[in-house]
């Protein structure tokens, strides 16, 4: 494993958190980690939702396929030219 591309350790994350402080400023800090904190909340909730809804729902049967249910009432069909398709 190349040693230059993985998770930053001590010092790394200070010099990451003193640029955070400089970019955002520390009186945004608590509103940003709040906001985070909510959308993951959010995020989690939605995904756990889709999860339950797709495990409640039936499986809907396989209907076969009929080709005289595509033709029209009343519509000539050329069986030779739908046999070579």
């Amino acid at each position: 494993m190349n040693p230059l591309i993985g998770m930053p350790q001590g010092a790394e994350w200070l010099i990451i958190l003193a640029i955070v402080i400089l970019v955002f400023g520390a009186a945004k800090l608590p509103d940003l980690a709040r906001g985070t904190g909510q959308a993951l909340r959010i995020f989690k909730a939605e995904t756990k939702g889709l999860r339950d809804d797709d495990e409640k729902k039936p499986a809907a049967p396989k209907a076969e396929l009929n080709p005289a249910d595509d033709v029209a009432e009343g519509e000539i069909v050329d069986e030779r030219r739908e046999n070579n398709a």
